[in-house]
């Protein structure tokens, strides 16, 4: 249903006039002398930026501040500069600090990063549901352990689809030390997940 608000906003933001397969950085100058052309620039990014906000403030929050990245991102178009990183990049340092400031406002500790809906599927017979639901409780207990910076980061990379260049260009480190760190998060994890 929350998904369905952020279909509806879609609707705000008309792609039409778009070039079909221009790249970002066209689609961005597009959108500078044209603001209608934003839609294209929406339409290519809207979901990650949703999944990645669904991670950080819950199903409830995620679909008005995914509203408010694009907004902002609007209207701070004239004063985007490259800088080397992909547009993504500004767009989800937008979302990051949206995230942020929600939960200091709100005075709530992040949700964690799995969220209550992948929870609610049911396997074929009460064995396979239990085994799941099982396993599902184990993953979500060791991400529960890790702290803010590292589930951040496998929120960006798994939830939001981001290249470890583009979370680099976010979090403002090299692309190196974010695919070390991924790397050093996920088989800390394996091992973990391997010890119960």
């Amino acid at each position: 249903m929350v998904h369905n608000v952020v279909d509806a906003k879609r609707s705000v933001f008309s792609a039409e006039n778009a070039p079909a397969d221009a790249d970002e950085t066209a689609l961005v100058r597009a959108a500078l002398e044209r603001p209608e052309l934003f839609g294209a620039v929406y339409q290519r990014h809207v979901d990650a930026i949703y999944r990645y906000l669904r991670l950080r403030v819950g199903l409830d929050e995620a679909a008005d501040l995914t509203q408010q990245v694009f907004l902002k991102a609007l209207s701070a178009l004239p004063k985007y500069q490259p800088k080397g990183a992909p547009f993504s990049a500004w767009l989800f340092r937008i979302a990051r600090n949206l995230a942020t400031d929600h939960h200091r406002l709100s005075h709530r500790k992040p949700d964690e990063l799995l969220p209550d809906i992948m929870f609610s599927g049911t396997a074929g017979a009460p064995e396979e549901a239990a085994l799941q639901m099982e396993q599902q409780l184990r993953l979500r207990s060791l991400l529960r352990e890790l702290n803010a910076e590292k589930r951040e980061l496998l929120a960006m990379r798994f939830a939001a689809g981001l290249s470890s260049r583009e979370i680099a260009a976010v979090i403002g480190k090299s692309e190196a030390s974010v695919k070390k760190q991924l790397s050093r998060i996920l088989r800390t994890l394996k091992e973990k997940y391997g010890e119960y």
